[in-house]
């Protein structure tokens, strides 16, 4: 059975992924916003879950199908740039 909505996250890391889809989405994000909020909502899926992986990957799902947005970021490469764009070191 498929579902109908705006936004998913499915696995053991879901539930930090749809914190961050929650508090991010809106109806009117740009292409490139939503691409940065999944980025976002798959590393911190990854980060607090060991299982979930460690690789980002995003993709656009549109009405012609789907294009790869993100071939595949590290998480722990993801954890220093965001740490530093909040003036942290990363390891608090």
């Amino acid at each position: 059975e498929r579902f109908k909505g705006q936004r998913f996250s499915v696995g053991s890391g879901s539930p930090f992924a749809y914190g961050v889809l929650d508090s991010g989405y809106k109806h009117d994000l740009s292409l490139e916003d939503a691409v940065e909020l999944g980025r976002r909502a798959i590393y911190h899926a990854t980060h607090r879950d060991g299982a979930s992986g460690g690789v980002v990957r995003v993709y656009h799902v549109h009405e012609k199908g789907w294009t790869k947005m993100i071939a595949g970021e590290d998480v722990n490469e993801l954890h220093w740039m965001y740490a530093k764009q909040k003036g942290l070191l990363g390891n608090e």
